[in-house]
């Protein structure tokens, strides 16, 4: 099988929140778009085929929008309930804007910790997705979560997250005018 026909995964080093934006161009947008909608099984090839460029043309500017931090890495999308994790919550904290980037980085170090969103223009400026299997978990965490200087507001179960492409990626038709 040619390098071409093995489906992308491959991880980026770039850690760089707050790097330039990068110039992204229609191929570059046509090779995001196939890599969003699944990236662990589209090949080069096929996404060569999609967006009308040669399989080298999608390996070079995979990677570098990999070099460059576009693309931040390959996730798959887990069934926690099915992995035997019960109980997937969102926990809604304060923290000292001041420390926030700094104390959400640590936060990940706790075990059940597996997503943190920073908001900046809330009183509520961070929310924790945490997996858990029990109600003795769930008391692990938030005292953790305390311990790190957060204060608690609220914790929701999650039941269900959709998610979907970012269409402004998606390859537009050409105008018939």
């Amino acid at each position: 099988m040619a390098d071409e026909d093995v489906p992308v995964a491959a991880e980026s080093d770039s850690d760089d929140e707050n790097g330039e934006a990068v110039e992204i161009d229609a191929i570059d947008e046509g090779v995001l778009f196939a890599l969003q909608r699944d990236a662990r099984n589209v090949t080069i090839n096929e996404i060569a085929t999609e967006v009308d460029v040669s399989p080298s043309t999608v390996r070079n500017r995979i990677d570098k929008m990999e070099n460059a931090g576009v693309i931040r890495g390959y996730e798959p999308k887990i069934d926690y309930e099915r992995a035997g994790f019960p109980l997937r919550l969102l926990f809604v904290c304060t923290s000292d804007p001041s420390a926030r980037s700094s104390v959400a980085k640590n936060v990940l170090d706790i075990v059940g910790v597996v997503d943190i969103t920073e908001m900046i223009t809330s009183e509520h400026n961070l929310y924790i997705e945490t997996i858990a299997t029990s109600t003795s978990d769930l008391i692990r965490l938030t005292k953790e979560l305390n311990e790190h200087g957060l204060t608690v507001h609220s914790s929701e179960i999650i039941t269900r997250k959709y998610s979907q492409p970012w269409g402004h990626f998606e390859p537009k038709e050409p105008s018939s005018e």
